[in-house]
């Protein structure tokens, strides 16, 4: 295997864009190692797996005290070995994780030797999900490095807040991950907000987003991965799939180069 630290110009992309049983971890967990092995076991191998947002549980807040996974213990085990069997990045989309008495929307990305790259705790919470009743906010941005490529963390409604992307992207974030439960009629919203990260911040954005139905609520899918300049490269439809691409992780550069927005900036005028 390659050196792990070694930075790499090309990834491909895979997004399980996947339904999520409504309080079903077991079942979730069997659904999505089905999906990621397929992944794996593909001609154009990924370099970077990513899953959707509160995969194990879906929004089962009533019961997410007693569903959600202590310290996220059963899900990283598992997970960190499936990345290091197969040599691949898993950005492991968002679990509902128990944790000193409080319940947080978390992500956990984990390297090619299944060695733990990074975690979040989602820090918007969702009022028209009702989550600020169920769950607790995280309380910091996080980056983190896969491949010598840095990359910025980010759930669902976390979107709507450009002031966190642009913080990622002042850290160094060339990519930002967006795990999502993000359901109809808002798909305008979604492709839009994820569009404006893209170029506002010259980077890479990759969103997986879930699929099916839960209680009211109908997601339609519609994974996006969309390039420095705001062109998306490649969108699933309203069903189950893995969504796939190669991106080119020089563009970052070059498009930062020919418009310097980051060093045009004037934090003075308009920072609180």
């Amino acid at each position: 295997m390659a050196d792990l630290t070694e930075q790499r110009t090309n990834w491909r992309i895979a997004l399980i864009q996947s339904d999520i049983a409504l309080g079903e971890p077991a079942r979730n967990r069997e659904r999505l190692e089905s999906a990621m092995e397929r992944a794996a076991e593909a001609p154009a191998k990924p370099d970077v797996i990513v899953l959707p947002e509160m995969w194990n549980t879906g929004y089962a807040l009533t019961e997410i005290a007693r569903l959600a996974d202590p310290e996220g213990r059963e899900s990283r085990a598992w997970l960190s070995a499936f990345a290091a069997r197969h040599g691949i990045n898993v950005v492991a989309g968002s679990i509902a994780e128990k944790r000193s008495g409080q319940v947080f929307n978390t992500m956990r990305v984990f390297d090619r030797s299944g060695q733990e790259a990074g975690s979040y705790a989602k820090i918007h919470l969702f009022r028209l999900m009702e989550e600020e009743k169920f769950l607790s906010p995280g309380e910091r941005c996080v980056t983190f490095e896969l491949d010598g490529i840095q990359a910025g963390a980010s759930i669902c409604y976390d979107i709507r807040f450009p002031e966190l992307a642009r913080t990622l992207a002042l850290q160094g974030a060339k990519l930002l991950f967006v795990p999502a439960e993000w359901p109809h009629p808002r798909l305008h919203h979604w492709r839009t907000l994820l569009m404006a990260r893209a170029i506002e911040n010259q980077m890479y954005v990759i969103a997986c987003n879930r699929t099916g139905s839960s209680g009211k609520d109908d997601f339609f899918g519609h994974s996006l991965i969309i390039d420095p300049w705001g062109d998306v490269i490649a969108e699933g439809g309203e069903g189950e799939e893995i969504v796939g691409v190669t991106i080119d992780l020089t563009l970052v550069d070059q498009v930062r180069r020919r418009i310097p927005v980051f060093a045009d900036r004037r934090p003075g005028l308009y920072e609180l």
